[in-house]
């Protein structure tokens, strides 16, 4: 592996215009694919198996306008306190408003509250369906416009009104967090080369890579399935791999350079070994995102699928398109080293001497001084590791998941006081009603028996008369439970239903009786979610920890690789329920309601995290292999390690950090719980388990940490990471700058990376 990358990378810096042209031509023929290719497909929703989504095919199928796609809205109104909503002048007034929203543009039907029976039983609130032709995701500023003038001349004549609904229009949350992170990770780049050009490849490349990836989504969307919010999870994890990938082999190269060796060849061994950690980190990544299939959702594997495709560009950007820009400019992107040093002329004898008195002055950088406490301290740097993050993620056993609503929304949010509305006049179950499908030969009898039954059961507010369609083999029940859909007992009643089902069914003469609806789908999702977490993570880690085998050679790194990152993961994930489910220092983080944690997250930030967390494992670890494979003690590796790659490995993570944190700035809570979960996940994994854990563990296991049976040792294919068999390359105009090197060393030692 070393040896294939090595010259690559020597190829690509000589060849560096070709290289360069090839990725410009890639960047533009998938970007003209991608503007040519037809719009991709609307986002769809579905969860093969369960109960819910075949009770919605049945749906489809029995009743196909109930299956159209146009937007709603429920629109709540209310009368004036003390009055009701049913006096003259308010009835008018309510009368006024169903006119106005039967004119509105692209609407098909609005139901009348006082014929539909749509009245609380206070008198004093009222609501309205309102149906329109074309989907929520065709709705353009004049159907929004033409709801909300409606909404406001009504608020005019005194009433309360609300609305809630697909068709009301959301504002984009998104303000200028994705700009305040690539400012961040351009001035930690800045900080950590020292030049305007090394600072500025990572963030070039990383675009590169991300604009090749979405486009190529794009271009496949029509073909594959692909909905525009499939690219989110690229785009996120593309960024993030791209900048570390190119900041790892950038890094490496200017080592090289300072070691003395010619620029070509400090490129081809730069790609050569931190370019055989990237492609190792890169399949982790992809592992971790292709293992998003085995929760079964269409959706999350075509997210995952896309992501993974996007961080193999990244991978071969880091490896060829690297190296070429780095031969554009060899000596500009680096900082501190005299250009005549590195083209080999001597330097004089009043340079060698002041060389030497700053040499002498020279401390160990940081990411040194650092692992010999580590290795003085290991038990002691251990434990608060340790007892820190447990302690961090004991919250973690109360998690309780959920999906987001109108009523997860911000309080001051129309559908969210649309919510509130309807739960205080018609009961917290009427947000979330559950749909009954009931199939039989007489399925309106049959429904009818049904409801009898299902209104007796606890939990159940309850069940509207039973809507059959033309074949009268398919009926419609609609139950309203006593509870709130996110309610934990609206969860148990769907549970009892179900496990009651066949006794109804057999007293009511049904074939099959399914409970389906939102309500009812989240609750499947969540399971769904829940039940494949265990499976995926078995996956994930079982893969990353048989590769990471094959890379290092060893039984208990990897292993203490995987049980790292399970320990940061829990720590992350116990700090979110502590925020946001249990509502510690909510106020810091500006949360303004607490609930369940969005069922997708935990999967997610497996995945994100888990790639980030291998990036900086085998970037750091890889370096100490290389030294240990080159003759230094077990100790030394690691000081070794953690002076060439601690610093970099922390740049890339307060680059991730930095991105990540600043969506917690955003007034949407989901947004700010994905980048609070996700920022502190890296905050753990890099600077807990990778830069304390992991070198206080090597240092309690000495050699024992590469120990592997002769066996497995045999069996194993030689990857070669560490690059040993690159030590015998080299060309003469290397060796040349070697021999400069060797006579200038006093000045060299006095550079810090």
């Amino acid at each position: 592996m070393a040896t294939f990358l090595y010259k690559l990378g020597r190829l690509a810096f000589r060849r560096r215009g070709l290289t360069a042209l090839l990725w410009v031509l890639i960047l533009g023929g998938v970007g003209v694919a991608a503007s040519s290719a037809p719009a991709p497909p609307a986002d769809t929703f579905s969860m093969p198996g369960t109960e819910s989504q075949k009770a919605f095919d049945l749906l489809q199928e029995k009743f196909p306008a109930a299956g159209a796609d146009g937007a709603s809205a429920r629109v709540v109104v209310r009368a004036p306190k003390g009055e009701k909503i049913s006096g003259p002048e308010r009835k008018a007034a309510v009368s006024g408003l169903v006119s106005n929203l039967t004119k509105a543009p692209e609407v098909v039907a609005v139901t009348d509250p006082f014929t539909a029976g749509a009245i609380s039983k206070d008198g004093t609130t009222a609501y309205t369906v309102v149906t329109y032709k074309i989907a929520a995701t065709a709705l353009t500023d004049k159907e929004h416009d033409g709801l909300t003038q409606a909404l406001d001349e009504a608020r005019d004549t005194g009433l309360t009104v609300e609305a809630g609904g697909d068709a009301i229009k959301v504002e984009a949350e998104l303000g200028g967090a994705e700009g305040i992170g690539i400012l961040i990770s351009a001035v930690v780049l800045l900080i950590t080369f020292g030049s305007m050009i090394a600072a500025g490849m990572p963030l070039l490349t990383a675009l590169i890579g991300v604009g090749v990836g979405l486009s190529g989504i794009l271009a496949l969307g029509s073909t594959f399935g692909l909905s525009a919010t499939t690219s989110t999870l690229a785009m996120m994890i593309g960024l993030a791999v791209g900048i570390d990938y190119a900041l790892f082999i950038i890094s490496r190269y200017r080592s090289e350079i300072a070691e003395g060796r010619a620029p070509q060849e400090a490129a081809g061994r730069a790609v050569g070994t931190a370019g055989s950690a990237v492609v190792f980190a890169g399949l982790t990544v992809i592992i971790a995102l292709a293992g998003l299939a085995v929760v079964n959702i269409p959706m999350l594997t075509k997210m995952g699928m896309a992501a993974a495709g996007t961080v193999a560009v990244a991978v071969l950007i880091a490896i060829t398109l690297v190296p070429a820009l780095l031969g554009f400019a060899p000596v500009k992107v680096l900082r501190r080293i005299d250009r005549k040093a590195v083209t080999g002329k001597p330097l004089s004898a009043r340079q060698r001497r002041k060389a030497a008195k700053a040499a002498a002055r020279q401390k160990p950088n940081l990411g040194t001084r650092w692992a010999r406490y580590v290795l003085r301290h290991p038990v002691s740097v251990l434990l608060v590791g340790v007892v820190g993050l447990g302690a961090i993620a004991l919250p973690a056993a109360s998690l309780e998941l959920g999906l987001p609503g109108e009523g997860t929304m911000a309080p001051e949010t129309t559908q969210r006081k649309a919510y509130d509305m309807l739960s205080e006049s018609f009961g917290p179950g009427f947000n979330g009603p559950l749909t009954i499908t009931v199939s039989a030969k007489d399925a309106s009898a049959a429904a009818g028996s049904a409801g009898q039954a299902l209104v007796k059961v606890k939990g159940v507010d309850s069940v509207s008369p039973a809507t059959a369609n033309t074949a009268n083999d398919t009926a419609i029940l609609n139950l309203v439970p006593t509870t709130g859909p996110t309610d934990h007992d609206t969860e148990e009643l769907v549970r009892s239903i179900r496990e009651s089902m066949g006794g109804i069914e057999t007293g009511s003469g049904a074939n099959e009786i399914l409970v389906t609806g939102q309500t009812a789908m989240f609750i499947d999702f969540s399971k769904t979610l829940d039940d494949a977490l265990v499976p995926y993570l078995a996956l994930v880690v079982g893969l990353a920890f048989l590769l990471l085998v094959l890379v290092f050679r060893s039984i208990l790194v990897p292993l203490k690789a995987a049980l790292g990152f399970l320990l940061s993961v829990s720590a992350a994930l116990g700090a979110v329920v502590a925020v946001f489910q249990w509502g510690w220092l909510a106020d810091l983080f500006g949360v303004k309601a607490t609930g369940p944690v969005i069922s997708t997250m935990p999967i997610f930030m497996i995945g994100v995290v888990f790639g980030l967390a291998m990036d900086y494992e085998v970037f750091l670890v890889s370096r100490m292999r290389e030294a240990y494979a080159h003759g230094e003690k077990p100790g030394e590796a690691v000081v070794t390690g953690f002076r060439y790659g601690g610093r970099v490995v922390s740049a890339a993570a307060v680059i991730m950090i930095s991105v990540f944190s600043g969506f917690i700035t955003e007034s949407n809570d989901l947004i700010k719980m994905i980048g609070f979960a996700l920022a502190s996940a890296v905050l753990f994994d890099a600077f807990v388990v990778r830069m304390a854990i992991v070198p206080a563990l090597f240092a309690l296991l000495g050699k024992s940490a590469w120990w592997l049976p002769r066996w497995l040792d045999r069996l194993l294919p030689n990857v070669d990471v560490e690059g040993a068999k690159l030590e015998s390359r080299g060309t003469a105009e290397d060796k040349v700058a070697q021999a400069v090197q060797r006579a200038k060393e006093p000045y060299y030692t006095n550079n810090r990376w």
